[in-house]
């Protein structure tokens, strides 16, 4: 076989790539996700900086209810991994119609799943903003800001299962390029949405810029409508065109239990991690609420910036799971190990290069995210704590990604909590007394350190490779 010619089809009949074509795999699935990655990265940091024109509150009140956010669409992908882990394994193992009937199954459960959400994210938004702390002149916007976004859930949801659809098929092109469709989508909208009408200067030719001036309920606005936009655009790509995963031909829809009970069995301690650790991040935030404006703002802000470095653990932690759990479905145990030794190390390498240009530009980012000063030197200071961690950050990510493909999630999600609330969390009370902001991303740093560590003694250990196949 020559070199880089092996394809991911070839995992059943036995054949065996060298470590360069391993490599090789793992880099050319990865880039898509990571491409797609960087795009939102620069979206986001648009959309930040659109917000934080308007001033450092705008910022906060956004910040103010995000964690809570992240809970919620946290929830979402537990979800929908509960199934895409065994439609990848399914495939994996060539039994495209069981993957199919499965992929039917995950479309009605996730969907009763997604209104549940919507359900209480609703009733709680009118008074969430006041419950992590937030100061009174931040409730109303934060308020109208989670409600809107929470009402996207439903199209959120698609789009994961469609995502993990697509990239456990070895596709992981067309989401990528739709996801980088949903960001500029949503930079569109809130050019539109947030700012009011005004006089433009451009090449020369002055004109008036039709806007709604919504503000921060226009970002709200303009994230929901370009999740619905992808989301139609996912379910015809991934459950229509995908030509492994392709709903119109025949199937059933019936809800079987021994599927059911696998998704909830991945689900349960999956949304147990989500639970606990988006409850230490809204713990957080609770305990940076009560440093005032400026420092809200800057934590908003920072972790937005810091974003830049999640890209190519997320984007090589998507592509492992692929890889792991199909490797896993096929019964090729030499190949689940080889496959996430070389991401966790490819992931490691690119995260430590992304933090150390995050240490060198982070004047420069918070610059562009803020012109508040106050903020834009808190921001700097806390991203180049943070900076010195993502080594170990890009451990975290593609472990984690590596073993769930194997359905190894109970030991990653154990190990992540009792990181985060027992080192993060209780380090962070006492350090922002002393030293304020700086002292919380002290210890979110020291936490990725620790935390980081321990997955790679699990990965190395091997016993995750012993696991049964999920997919029946």
């Amino acid at each position: 076989m020559a070199a880089g010619t092996f394809d991911i089809s070839e995992l059943r009949e036995g054949a065996m790539p060298s470590r360069r074509e391993m490599m090789r795999l793992v880099a050319s699935l990865s880039m898509p996700a990571i491409m797609a990655e960087l795009s939102v990265i620069i979206m986001q940091y648009i959309d930040a900086a659109m917000v934080g024109s308007l001033g450092a509150q705008a910022s906060a009140s956004i910040g103010l209810v995000e964690t809570t956010l992240w809970l919620t669409e946290g929830l979402c992908f537990c979800a929908a991994t509960g199934f895409t882990v065994q439609v990848a394994q399914l495939v994996g193992a060539g039994r495209d119609d069981r993957a199919r009937n499965v992929t039917r199954q995950a479309i009605l459960v996730l969907t009763a799943f997604s209104l549940v959400m919507l359900g209480i994210s609703a009733a709680i938004s009118g008074s969430l903003p006041a419950w992590l702390g937030g100061r009174p002149e931040l409730l109303d916007d934060a308020s109208r800001y989670f409600l809107i976004f929470s009402c996207a859930l439903p199209a959120m949801q698609m789009i994961r299962l469609g995502t993990g659809v697509l990239q456990c098929s070895g596709d992981m092109r067309t989401p990528s390029a739709l996801n980088i469709l949903g960001c500029v989508l949503d930079v569109v909208f809130n050019w539109f949405l947030i700012f009011p009408t005004r006089d433009v200067d451009l090449f020369g030719v002055a004109f008036a810029m039709p806007g709604a001036g919504l503000g921060v309920t226009g970002a709200a606005v303009g994230t929901a409508a370009s999740q619905g936009v992808v989301m139609v655009l996912m379910i015809y790509f991934a459950l229509i065109r995908n030509p492994k995963i392709n709903l119109r031909i025949p199937g059933s829809w019936r809800l079987e239990r021994r599927t059911v009970a696998t998704a909830g069995r991945l689900f349960a301690p999956m949304a147990l991690e989500r639970i606990v650790e988006n409850s230490a991040y809204i713990a957080t935030t609770v305990i940076v609420a009560p440093l005032g404006t400026i420092a809200m703002a800057a934590h908003t802000l920072a972790i937005t910036a810091e974003s830049l470095c999640y890209m190519p653990g997320y984007g090589i932690g998507a592509a492992a799971t692929m890889l792991v759990g199909q490797a896993h479905g096929a019964g090729r145990r030499d190949l689940t190990r080889g496959f996430a030794n070389f991401a966790v190390l490819l992931g490691m390498l690119l995260m430590a290069a992304a933090g150390v240009v995050l240490f060198v530009a982070a004047p420069y980012i918070m610059a562009w995210l803020t012109p508040d000063q106050q903020v834009r030197e808190l921001g700097t200071l806390v991203l180049r704590i943070e900076s010195f961690a993502e080594a170990f950050y890009g451990a975290q990510i593609v472990v984690s990604g590596s073993l769930r493909g194997t359905g190894d999630i109970l030991g990653p999600t154990v190990i992540n909590l009792a990181c985060m609330w027992g080192l993060r969390i209780a380090a962070s009370v006492p350090l922002a007394l002393v030293m304020g902001l700086p002292g919380v991303w002290i210890a979110m740093a020291a936490e990725l350190v620790v935390c980081g560590g321990i997955l790679l003694v699990r990965l190395r250990r091997g016993k995750w490779l012993d696991r049964k196949v999920l997919a029946g």
